[in-house]
């Protein structure tokens, strides 16, 4: 025999109470698979919990994106929109007294007029103060 072959021999060999390392060594090697196993399917379990609730919000969130689109479409229907005008007392503009491009200087807004700001003043006193010597 080699002495590197005996070396290994001797090695597997070596008992702890009975029995070898390398059956411990293979058994913890085991129970790590193991462990590691059961940590990436609970990590798998969250991660597919997660992904279904998005899918549900998504599908919730395009169920009310639908039927905001309806609402929009109700609300800006002409018929509506004429009806409330009318009630409001608003009618299409008169063709003679729309502006023409020499009277748009004219209708131009007034500019507001620009805030007064006062500095304040450096309180005074009242009155002189006194010493009074003990």
């Amino acid at each position: 025999m080699s002495p590197a072959l005996a070396a290994v021999n001797r090695l597997y060999a070596w008992k702890i109470r009975g029995v070898r390392w390398i059956e411990i060594i293979g058994v913890l090697l085991v129970a790590a698979m193991v462990f590691s196993v059961y940590l990436a399917k609970a990590a798998a379990a969250r991660e597919s919990a997660r992904i279904s609730d998005l899918e549900r919000q998504i599908s919730d969130n395009g169920q009310r994106v639908r039927l905001l689109r309806a609402e929009v479409a109700r609300l800006e229907r002409p018929n509506r929109l004429e009806a409330l005008s009318r009630g409001a007392g608003l009618g299409p503009v008169d063709v003679h007294r729309q502006a023409t491009a020499e009277s748009l200087p004219d209708l131009a807004p007034i500019p507001e007029p620009r805030p007064v700001i006062v500095a304040p003043t450096p309180a005074q006193p009242s009155a002189p103060a006194v010493e009074v010597e003990q």
